[in-house]
Formats: structure tokens, sequence, C-alpha cells
């Protein structure tokens, strides 16, 4: 199947034997699926914190951050295309979708509007004139809009397009507004705020030299320290492209194509973070400061549930190491492990002899924690929490995509249809052990849980692997809390008629 040139393309990429064998495998096989039990619900594997508690949260978060180094992770290597889709179909049509249609009546009220204008006014346009009156003057108004004679927001990291517009002319991108997040509740005593950040290779330069002009801004404005870290998502975790025969798909000179295998490959990315305490969040779920109060209230409540569980499992850690830990004590961990975290015990642990609970305990807690924000599910596209149940018939909580559903079952489509929580990606992290060390993340990744689908390369359909999703397959064997969060705590940005909401738009 391979050449030897095949060959050298692969060793470039870093991808070893196993991994492409692996891949040949995958692409010949239907998709893994995720058994769904249930929904979750509350106080069944969701934790719903009452206004007391978060008002004793908020008053002892900065005693109970202390010295602890918080790192906010954000991903943001994709580029915008996707948010213009509909304007690239009006482009290459006569009618005018109802999305681009509303884009054109409120174009001025978009953060990039004026950078837009001046554009164009450098082109000899005038986009205040009475011109504007033909409807065809937008196709080159959005042409100076998407590509590289204009602003090119078609092709540059999601992360630099202006998204907000503020008084005095103040424009943010969605990477500034994350660096006023991160001031908000991602800072440790010692006023540094720690930002890092997934980015393209070919985007390297283009975002540290925004960043470095925009730093001294915010640290000014809000009496913080930035430290500002880039990674790349690593080579040996792209795949190969396979053709609708299960072939290896190749470029018009006969070259393999290699595809970026999806944010689950950013677990190494993760796993390289030195810190205590990890923030996850995507880099288009942004809001206007006036707005932010609920993103910094609820930032701060999952942070403390994380250091609650820390201990927690600290305590019982201590206690599975001793030399004869009592019965009590065993009941203890038992409570915490029911009760905390919701694991639902296996008949067979209660016929165990103490030594062998003692292990199964140790193993079920010696795992990175994370704690993830849900919010009430109203229409959005993507996956969500659920109670699951493995081959082995242990069931767990897991965040689960649709595309790991089975349709086909209509049990499973009951499951699914009754669900009343969706996944935004608001995690809190925790990746080392209850002495400080570091787990290694690619030992609690479920690697059945990957991906293939359906895409397009110059015209010609192609089979793409992806690796399993970040807070998916990655992060299946972590253990997991999911923790109620408002609405207001979610306002992505997938396509430009988002930045019309009010979370984006005064």
């Amino acid at each position: 199947m391979f050449t030897e040139q095949d060959y050298a393309a692969i060793k470039a990429h870093q991808i070893d034997t196993t991994s492409l064998n692996n891949q040949c495998s995958m692409v010949l096989c239907d998709c893994p699926r995720v058994k769904l039990v249930s929904p979750i619900f509350p106080y069944d594997g969701l934790y719903v914190v009452n206004e007391s508690s978060i008002k004793r949260i908020l008053n002892a978060y900065a005693k109970n951050v202390g010295d602890k180094k918080i790192v906010k992770f954000v991903p943001a290597s994709g580029a915008a295309t996707r948010m213009f889709k509909d304007i690239y179909v009006y482009l290459q049509g006569e009618t005018v979708p109802k999305s681009v249609q509303e884009v054109i009546d409120n174009l001025d009220k978009f953060a990039f509007y004026p950078a837009l204008r001046q554009c164009l006014q450098d082109h000899g346009l005038d986009i205040d004139a009475k011109e504007t009156e033909d409807r065809n003057i937008y196709k080159r108004i959005f042409t100076y809009l998407l590509e590289k004679e204009g602003l090119n927001y078609a092709h540059l990291p999601k992360g630099l397009l202006e998204f907000h517009a503020y008084p005095h002319q103040e424009v943010r991108t969605a990477v500034e507004e994350h660096l006023v997040e991160a001031a908000l509740y991602a800072v440790s005593n010692d006023k540094v705020a720690h930002v890092h950040f997934t980015i393209s290779p070919e985007h390297e330069q283009l975002f540290k030299n925004f960043v470095d002009q925009k730093k001294e801004k915010y640290e000014q404005m809000l009496n913080v320290t930035y430290d500002i870290t880039y990674s790349f998502q690593h080579p040996s975790t792209d795949t190969l492209a396979f053709d609708e025969d299960n072939k290896p798909f190749r470029d018009e000179n006969g070259n393999l194509v290699f595809r970026p295998g999806g944010h689950g490959s950013l677990i190494k990315n993760l796993n390289d973070i030195d810190a205590d305490i990890i923030f996850i969040k995507n880099i288009d779920n942004v809001t206007l400061d006036m707005y932010k109060g609920d993103t910094v209230k609820y930032k701060k409540v999952l942070l403390s549930v994380l250091l609650d569980l820390q201990k927690s499992v600290a305590f019982c850690m201590r206690i599975l190491n001793s030399s004869n830990p009592s019965f009590e004590a065993l009941k203890a961990c038992e409570f915490m492990v029911t009760r905390r975290f919701y694991i639902v015990l296996p008949h067979y642990y209660y016929e165990m002899d103490n030594p062998n609970k003692i292990q199964y305990l140790y193993r079920l807690l010696n795992k990175p924690i994370r704690v993830c924000g849900v919010v009430k599910q109203e229409g959005e596209p993507g996956g969500g929490p659920f109670w699951t149940e493995d081959n082995n018939g242990v069931r767990s909580l897991q965040i689960v995509e649709t595309s790991e559903m089975n349709f086909e079952d209509s049990t499973q489509q009951s499951v699914m249809m009754r669900s009343s929580y969706f996944n935004p990606v608001d995690i809190v992290c925790s990746i080392k052990n209850y002495k400080g060390e570091k787990f290694r993340l690619s030992d609690f990744v479920d690697y059945q849980r990957y991906f293939v689908s359906s895409k397009s390369v110059n015209g010609k359909t192609i089979k793409a692997i992806e690796n399993p999703g970040l807070w998916n397959g990655a992060m299946s064997n972590w253990l997991t809390v999911f923790v109620a969060t408002p609405l207001s705590t979610f306002s992505p940005v997938k396509t430009i008629n988002d930045l019309l909401r009010k979370e984006h738009c005064k």
C-alpha cells in the first residue's frame, strides 16, 4: 500500500507504525458508539450549587486559590472560514440567503465595521454612498472583508477577528477578551495570569505580534502580569486521509494527504502544561464586559468545587496508602467515591476482600480530575453529559458527541432526546496526583472513541479520522463531575450572525 516516498512522509510526521496500522484498520470499521444509559439530572450526576454556597465560595476564593499556579488553556488554532459559509454561498450564487441579508442590514453594527469601511475607502469604494443601494455591491464588500486584498477575515485565526466594540472606539478580538477573562478569575496571589493558546504554525508570528502589542495595555488596565505561552498540535497526531474505497488518498502529485487529528490531539499539549489548575475554554466563547459577571462567578464556583474534590481525594488516598485502613475508613472512601463523584461501584466490588477493595478504590481515585460546567439545552448543536455504560457493564459520567451516538437504536435515541443539558466546553481540571506529581494523560484516553468523518478536498470526498475528542474520549477515564451553570456563561460565535446577538453587540 505504501511506497518508500510514503514512508518518508510518514516518518516526517513522526507517525509510528502502530498508529499507522491502527488508522488503516479504523477506516474499515464502523465508528464505535457510546452506550447511553440516561441523561444526567440534578443530584443524579449533576451538582447544583445554591446561592448561599456561591456567596461563601466567592468570599473565600482568593484564600482557597492561594499560591496555586493557574493556567487558562485556549484552543485557538482554527481559521474563521466556517463563520462565513453562508456568505460564500451568496458570493457564488444569485440569491441572498436570509442570514446574509441580516448581515447586510446590520453591517454598521459589527465591531469590524470601521476597519472594513477604511479598507473599502483605500480601494476607492465608499460604503456609505448611495451606490450601496445596488445589491451586487455587497459582493465586492464581502470580498474585501474575507479575502487577502482586504481584511482577509476568512483566512485569519478566529481569535484575531474583531468581535466586540466598546466606547471611545475601543475594539477587542476574541484573544483580547480571553486576556481580560484570565485577569478576572485565573490569577493566583502573585498577580500573574498564565494563558496558553494552541495555534497553527502558520499563524505563530501573527499571533505573537498581536499579543505583544496588546499585552501591556491589559496589564495596566487590570493590574496583572501576563505569562503568555503557545503550542502547536503535534504532527504525530495527524492522520491519513482515505478515499471512498478506503485506500490512502493522494493529491494531484501522488503524495499522501495528512490532516490534523482533531481537537482531541491537544491532550498532548495539555499534558505539557505545568500547572496546579487548568481552565479550558474555546476561543469563540467570549462576551462583552457587561455580561462577564456570571462567567467570572461560575468559573470561581467550578474551581472551588475542584479544590474541594482534590482535598477529598487526597484524604482517601492517604487512607488507602496506609498499612491497614479500618473498616470505617474504607467506608468513608466508598462514600466519597459514590456520593462526591457519582461513581457506581460494580456488584463484584462488594464480593472482594479488603486488600482488593483497597487496590480497586486506589485505581479509581488515582486519576486526573475535571469539573465541567453544563448549561440547559436550547437547541445548540454538539454533545452533552450522560450516564454511559462500557462493554464491562461499568457506568460512568461522560461527555458524548452526537457523532458517537447510535441513532438507529430507538432506546439510545430516546435517551438523547430526554437530555436537558449541553456541553459548552467550560472545564477546570487538575492533572496532578495528591502528591503533586503530574499524571501522564495519554494513560487515561479511551482510544476507541475516535471519529471517521466525511470531508471534501478539491471537490473529492475523503474519509478523515479524528482522534478521541479532547473532552470526550481523551478524558474518558478522568474523574468527572458536572456542575449546572447558567446559559449566560455560554455565548459562542459559530457564524458571523452570532456577532449580532446581545452578548456581542450593543
